[in-house]
């Protein structure tokens, strides 16, 4: 409860480097989502180079902190491995949630850059690493260690609880 309920988008890092155990343990917090008939339609691409993290902010007006992060994880749906049509974006928008609250707990700091639906985004950074047709960016999370520690926002609001009805 801690690491979800003090969770923050974070999007200033210092140049501290992330150990590549440390982004193993955030892609097995994300495999371990939940997916519709278990068919995990996922795929992730670790992005460490810095040339392909720095166009990122080219084409995407709300990536700028690309810029200063250390790594990105893209998240990504593959349309081929789901089981159910159309559900790949709950299946990877859950591995996103789980990556985001993984790295709260260990100290890091990231935040969720919206790809999909957005057709000009998932077509430049297909484009720009490579990936298949039927495999469809999500999500992009920029990760590193915070350089300002952010207190937790209260955001729960009773106003949208309904209880049996509307």
């Amino acid at each position: 409860m801690d690491a979800i309920l003090s969770r923050r988008s974070v999007r200033t890092y210092t140049d501290q480097p992330v150990a590549d155990e440390l982004v193993k343990e955030l892609l097995e917090a994300a495999m371990s989502a939940p997916s519709a008939g278990n068919e995990q339609p996922w795929h992730f691409i670790v992005i460490k180079d810095r040339q392909l993290l720095d166009e990122i902010p080219k084409f995407h007006p709300y990536a700028g902190m690309v810029k200063q992060a250390p790594l990105a994880i893209l998240v990504c749906g593959d349309e081929t491995l789901e089981k159910y049509k159309g559900f790949w974006v709950q299946d990877c928008s859950a591995a996103t949630q789980n990556i985001l609250v993984a790295a709260q707990a260990k100290g890091l700091g990231a935040v969720w850059v919206g790809l999909y639906p957005e057709e000009g985004r998932v077509k430049a950074l297909r484009d720009l690493l490579g990936i298949p047709e039927q495999v469809i960016p999500l999500a992009l999370i920029p990760l590193g260690y915070p350089a300002e520690q952010l207190p937790p926002a209260n955001r729960f609001n009773p106003k949208r609880i309904h209880k049996d009805r509307w």
